[in-house]
């Protein structure tokens, strides 16, 4: 079967995840699992703390619509679960997660760089993915989810100031010319995310034509790959 078909890929041998909740256990399994210093557990610790967020907004009622706002986070989740449970079993992941598995252990490559590395992954493929699944789940069409993706954007990029706050060194360890200030500033969340939600659009639009839909997909992997291995560039 066309991996067009596949959006929701399941969680390796540990199984589909199905709520939030349980995706939380699982990025705390892994956390207690790798040491701080492995480029994965930077992403992973990045993610634990927006989906902790999220699942706090979700049981506080701050979405209209916390079913589909699950579900687009559970599928969302599942793609980042399924290539961790890949690459630890020996397999092959997306070609957008290759590059941070690759160099996760790498001395010159910064945390900052590895949590931008894995949100570069999940949002410029997996994000357009988990659109698309959860409208055919729910039966709904992309702009019946736009309003809950504008929400879930807004925490992000809130959160991801946050990251990059605690992650970049402080100004009397990073100067201007240090190539670490150009990688985190040529990255942008919200751009990201705007290319995300065309792609979903478009994805879904090919939805009739799953050898398009698919070359389209494998194309965006790629792209996203391409950038997350310029984002890991060694920067000591």
């Amino acid at each position: 079967m066309d991996r067009i078909e596949q959006f929701a890929s399941p969680a390796g041998a540990a199984g589909t995840v199905t709520d939030v909740g349980a995706v939380i256990e699982r990025m705390r399994a892994f956390r207690s699992g790798w040491p701080p210093g492995d480029g994965v557990a930077v992403f992973n610790q990045v993610y634990l703390t927006v989906t902790e967020a999220l699942g706090r907004h979700i049981t506080d009622g701050a979405f209209p619509s916390s079913e589909a706002v699950s579900a687009l986070d559970v599928r969302f989740a599942g793609h980042y679960l399924s290539a961790v449970d890949t690459a630890v079993s020996g397999g092959c992941p997306p070609a957008c997660w290759r590059p941070l598995f690759q160099f996760r252990r790498h001395p010159g490559v910064r945390p900052l760089q590895f949590a931008l590395a894995g949100i570069n992954a999940h949002i410029g493929h997996d994000l357009a993915l988990a659109v698309v699944d959860t409208c055919r789940t729910l039966d709904c069409a992309p702009a019946d989810l736009e309003e809950d993706f504008e929400r879930v954007g807004d925490l992000l990029v809130l959160l991801e100031e946050q990251i990059r706050e605690d992650l970049m060194p402080g100004p009397d360890l990073l100067e201007v010319a240090d190539p670490l200030t150009h990688l985190a500033g040529a990255w942008s969340l919200e751009r990201a995310r705007e290319a995300s939600w065309s792609a979903a659009r478009m994805l879904w639009r090919l939805r009739g034509v799953p050898t398009l839909a698919e070359e389209f997909r494998a194309r965006m992997d790629a792209g996203a790959g391409l950038v997350g291995r310029f984002l890991l560039t060694p920067c000591r």
